[in-house]
């Protein structure tokens, strides 16, 4: 199989999976004004004018100094599917007002984005303020009919996946992170977009089943309060190791709790086993079996036998040190007497440093107590509402906990719930385009431009620095003027080591650009990209800002078109 054949195999299925999930994603999923807007163009005559657009974010998320940028595969993928149907264009003609001339929606029906042209920082990049995420250009009225629905694709990526990255840099790179936010997140949409950019973001596995079919994520879970509290007492275990081949009548009828011990071949009574290891452990534990839920000690029979090689269980039902640790432990020494492992625990309340420190102490002396080494590395699972602060006080508390299940706060990202992209116009007809504000932070940077970072020779990202396009690129060795868009007295000569150009053409012709990175590559790319800024301008308080530069002969392009297009006030 030659590489062109290859290739051509690898688009198909990438068409294919781009129809089986876009399905919402479609021309319609945008703001009125488009479309209006897009008329007017049409009735102006204006179907022939070029325009380039910027879609950029003026400041970063979280009070942090970085941005990972997130969602372009999901924008290239509208672009494949770009078309209005009849169905579209009958609804439209229904909401629109009744003056627009029918030829418009003909117009409509037969748009595509073949002369559309996308340019694109790789997916997964670390990302600053101003600098154009995407460059799109092509006919004005296609590329102003993109907008939202290109916004709405990079916003909550973007700010999803730097979420993520923000959890992962405080947990640290040994603690394991699971995404746990489906039921609190915005709608079922906005929940597979969480399970889908906190891992590419840096956590490790979602509670979401769907995304992991989908976005081939792994899928961890455990269960819930109601499981433990479904039990009242041991008369209600009736069930049977599903594993066994025959069960006959004797054993349909019986409450025995039989389990097959791999050490004998042999089926044992769980329950017997779990009541005689609860008394044993009371006494190191510093419990009284008396104290400890018969019903919560049925529940997790119960659930190791229907999971004996996957027994991970909720202990704070009632109480964790009187009654889930007693009981967690003396189920899963019986499944040790049986061998079989159990995997650990999840606390979902209380002090977690506290807890999961006197979770480690039981598992460490139960472990040197009976001789089982592997009993020192349960997991501890901690969830509870936590955020980016929680982790970060934990770590100053010394907790022991190998796994943090996150769901409200990184889903509904409550610290700053929108990144606050924008899509600016920037050129018409080869002419540059500025909007001027009194609050110059709002203002845009006019005509096509090129960026690139350049890196000092410790290997850091050192500024970023946005040329226009006519500009002979930055050059390794060479000195560099680098200068504030706005500010006239901040400028700084640069020598870099490497210089990296942002952008890519991902779409031309009306197709991708070559092969696009699967999910695990954009994970992989932003682990690398984070590791290429500096500490202090990763920390997590009072980071240091990050520099975004424009060249000199950009500079004066900028602040040229600003005197020309400022108004000159008089006094009288």
């Amino acid at each position: 199989m030659n590489a062109e054949h290859e290739m051509r195999i690898a688009n198909e299925n990438w068409k294919t999976q781009a129809h089986l999930q876009n399905r919402i994603v479609q021309p319609l999923l945008t703001d009125l004004y488009e479309i209006t807007m897009a008329y007017a163009y049409w009735k102006s005559g204006k179907t022939k004018d070029f325009a380039i657009f910027d879609l950029f974010f003026r400041q970063n998320p979280f009070q942090g100094e970085f941005t990972i940028f997130a969602g372009l595969e999901e924008c290239l993928k509208f672009l494949q599917n770009f078309h209005y149907s009849d169905s579209d264009i009958k609804y439209l003609k229904q909401t629109l007002p009744s003056s627009i001339e029918e030829e418009f929606f003909v117009f409509l029906r037969q748009l595509t984005v073949k002369d559309i042209t996308v340019y694109a920082i790789q997916e997964g990049s670390v990302v600053f303020p101003r600098v154009p995420l995407m460059r799109i250009e092509g006919p004005l009225i296609i590329v102003q009919l993109l907008e939202t629905t290109l916004l709405t694709l990079v916003n909550y990526a973007s700010l999803m996946a730097t979420n993520a990255a923000r959890y992962r840099m405080a947990a640290g790179e040994n603690v394991r992170l699971l995404e746990f936010g489906l039921r609190r997140a915005q709608g079922p949409d906005g929940g597979l977009s969480a399970s889908k950019y906190s891992y590419v973001g840096g956590f490790d596995g979602t509670s979401n089943v769907l995304a992991g079919k989908m976005y081939n994520i792994p899928v961890k879970g455990t269960h819930a309060h109601a499981y433990i509290t479904s039990f009242n007492d041991f008369n209600e275990l009736q069930t049977k190791l599903a594993a066994r081949r025959f069960l006959s009548i004797q054993d349909l009828l019986s409450n025995e709790q039989v389990l097959l011990d791999r050490n004998t071949g042999e089926d044992r009574d769980l329950l017997v086993l779990a009541l005689e290891w609860r008394t044993k452990l009371a006494t190191i534990m510093g419990s009284m079996a008396s104290e400890a839920s018969d019903g919560e000690l049925a529940a997790l029979i119960s659930f190791a036998i229907a999971f004996p090689d996957g027994f991970m269980a909720l202990v704070d039902t009632y109480d964790v040190k009187r009654s889930g640790m007693l009981n967690f432990c003396a189920v899963a020494l019986s499944l040790n007497d049986l061998g079989y492992r159990a995997i650990g625990i999840r606390i979902d309340s209380g002090d977690l440093a506290y807890l999961s420190r006197k979770a480690r102490e039981t598992f460490n002396n139960i472990a040197r107590t009976y001789g089982i080494p592997w009993f020192e590395q349960l997991t501890i699972v901690a969830s509870n509402d936590i955020n980016e602060e929680t982790i970060l006080s934990l770590n100053e508390q010394n907790h022991k906990i190998d796994c943090f299940g996150i769901g409200t706060h990184l889903v509904t990202c409550q610290r700053q719930p929108a990144l606050g992209c924008v899509y600016k116009l920037v050129e018409i007809n080869g002419l540059p385009r500025i909007k001027l504000s009194q609050d110059v932070g709002k203002m845009t940077m006019p005509g096509r431009k090129d960026a690139y970072r350049l890196y000092g020779a410790d290997g850091h990202a050192l500024i970023d620095i946005m040329m226009r396009s006519v500009e002979s690129a930055p050059e390794v060795g060479a000195k560099v003027l680098c200068r504030h868009p706005f500010q006239e007295s901040k400028r700084t000569y640069v020598i870099p080591s490497k210089v990296e150009p942002l952008y890519k053409v991902y779409w031309k012709d009306g197709k991708v650009c070559g092969p696009l990175p699967s999910l695990e590559e954009i994970r992989d790319r932003v682990r690398n990209s984070l590791e290429t800024l500096r500490q202090d301008h990763k920390r997590n308080l009072n980071p240091t800002p990050y520099k975004v530069s424009v060249s000199a002969d950009l500079y004066s392009f900028i602040h040229d078109l600003w005197l020309q297009n400022a108004p000159i006030g008089e006094l009288s």
